[in-house]
């Protein structure tokens, strides 16, 4: 089975699921070979993922899996979070960082620069405004953002 039709059918199973429980399904991850793998399914929501939604999530949609069956071999389930450093990915996610450091790596160079480490300031037009120290701006198209995540601050 092909893998990209394997997690659309995860997804099919996990997001009404996720829903009923507040929950957003922020991606899922297979990994390993046809007789045996990892699927990683990470969860989100605004207040920040808990313990318990990783156990309730792990329980609830591993039952629906188990009866649903779309994997047809052996794996491991794994539930969290995105994490502190967490990638964004949608436009969505850049809307709901504003005001958070990102790093953001371009698929073309913006004046000779590929990498990019700065607050994300707005994002609106299609473009990410990022600020840096003392005083600068760099406007990044979403089309030419290759990676981006955020940094972790202390």
């Amino acid at each position: 089975m092909e893998k990209e039709a394997l997690i659309d059918k995860v997804k099919n199973v996990a997001e009404p699921i996720l829903r009923s429980l507040g929950l957003d399904l922020f991606d899922v991850v297979y990994s390993g070979s046809p007789k045996r793998g990892a699927l990683r399914i990470f969860i989100d929501k605004k207040e920040g993922v808990t313990l318990d939604d990783c156990e309730k999530v792990s329980r609830y949609v591993g039952h629906a899996l188990d009866v649903e069956d779309p994997i047809p071999y052996q794996y491991t389930l794994e539930v969290s979070s995105p994490g502190l450093d967490r990638p964004l990915k949608r436009k969505e996610d850049f809307l709901r960082f504003i005001g958070k450091k990102v790093k953001v790596k371009t698929t073309l160079p913006i004046g000779n620069q590929k990498v990019f480490v700065g607050r994300l300031a707005d994002f609106r037009e299609e473009t990410a405004y990022l600020l840096f120290d003392p005083v600068g701006e760099v406007q990044i198209p979403f089309d030419q953002i290759a990676q981006a995540r955020l940094e972790v601050e202390f």
